[in-house]
């Protein structure tokens, strides 16, 4: 009897090497997470952290999207490198200016009327006061028209009052981060300001004889716990501006703590603001932190301001003492 031939076994499909395996999962995660925060920024939501907090800085997504789409390759993952390639065009599309009135375009900029007043326009959050001698020199060198101050107590204030003698001011002078004020060259009228947890004062000014509401922002960071508190208060500014839009041209300035690719912020220029900043052509300067040299950082300081005014310029300017760089804007009033 002839004896059964043993089964030849099959061959087992070869394994990548371990460093390619490593490679693919390791583009995986990062894609993953990457998807969920191009694909808030897409959906137009700020989702709950940490997504608020990473969408602050969305042009720095750009790196860790091209490490994964190196890591892909170097694993030879072919849909994980098409993967990357559709993340980094999604991120890429969304670093453009967030113009939604077309006011970044140069008719818009020129002015479609008579100009009124060209006015110039200061905001610096000053850390606590910390930076209030250094607001002082700057003011007294850009002699700006307007000054909205973040993070001002009663020692701020006082200073102030006595550095710059702004013969207008509708303040709240609060402690620590909570106090601001605006100072104003022109005649106003306190208002009431929008509620929130840190002080955002308002007015209505007259100028060129014509009536402006001015509004100061300094909504809350959008913290870990604190995200539904900064989404609440951005609301309520949109809100106000959607009250008064028709009433008199605004000007709304300050520390907003959200940058354009928040939905939250997008909301508010959406309510029928421009941003000064974006109209000029600085829409990616940073404002903060200044303990990173541009361009890190991500932009949440911003001048806003109704059609009625023209950005001509924006620049930004080093403060010691505070986190934050000041915003200096010049507006022309336009129409009768």
């Amino acid at each position: 009897m002839d004896a059964q031939a043993a089964p030849r076994a099959e061959p087992l499909p070869d394994r990548p090497p371990l460093r390619r395996r490593v490679a693919a999962w390791g583009a995986g995660l990062v894609l993953a997470g990457l998807t969920v925060i191009v694909g808030c920024r897409a959906l137009d939501v700020d989702a709950t952290t940490p997504v608020p907090q990473l969408l602050a800085f969305l042009p720095w997504l750009l790196v860790p999207g091209a490490l994964a789409l190196g890591a892909a390759a170097l694993a030879r993952w072919r849909a994980g490198a098409v993967w990357a390639a559709a993340v980094l065009v999604v991120t890429a599309w969304f670093l453009q200016p967030y113009d939604p009135a077309g006011s970044s375009a140069p008719s818009a900029r020129a002015g479609g009327g008579r100009e009124a007043a060209r006015i110039t326009v200061l905001t610096s959050n000053v850390l606590f006061g910390k930076a209030t001698s250094e607001l002082i020199e700057a003011v007294r060198r850009e002699r700006p028209d307007l000054v909205f101050v973040q993070e001002c107590d009663a020692g701020c204030l006082g200073a102030l009052r006595t550095g710059l003698a702004y013969p207008y001011e509708s303040a709240v002078p609060s402690p620590g981060s909570h106090g601001s004020a605006i100072l104003s060259r022109y005649p106003l009228v306190r208002e009431a300001g929008i509620a929130s947890r840190l002080e955002m004062p308002g007015a209505l000014a007259t100028i060129a004889g014509r009536k402006v509401r001015l509004q100061l922002a300094h909504p809350v960071p959008p913290v870990p716990g604190g995200v539904g508190v900064w989404r609440r208060e951005l609301g309520a500014m949109r809100d106000w501006v959607v009250r008064h839009r028709s009433s008199a041209p605004l000007v709304v300035a300050g520390d907003f703590n959200a940058s354009q690719d928040h939905a939250a912020f997008r909301a508010l220029l959406d309510a029928g603001l421009r941003d000064a900043a974006a109209v000029t052509g600085r829409a990616r300067t940073p404002s903060w932190p200044t303990s990173v040299s541009a361009p890190l950082g991500t932009q949440i300081d911003h001048v806003l301001a109704s059609p009625a005014f023209v950005p001509r310029s924006a620049r930004f300017l080093e403060l010691a003492g505070t986190d934050h760089r000041a915003l200096v804007v010049e507006l022309s009033l336009v129409g009768g």
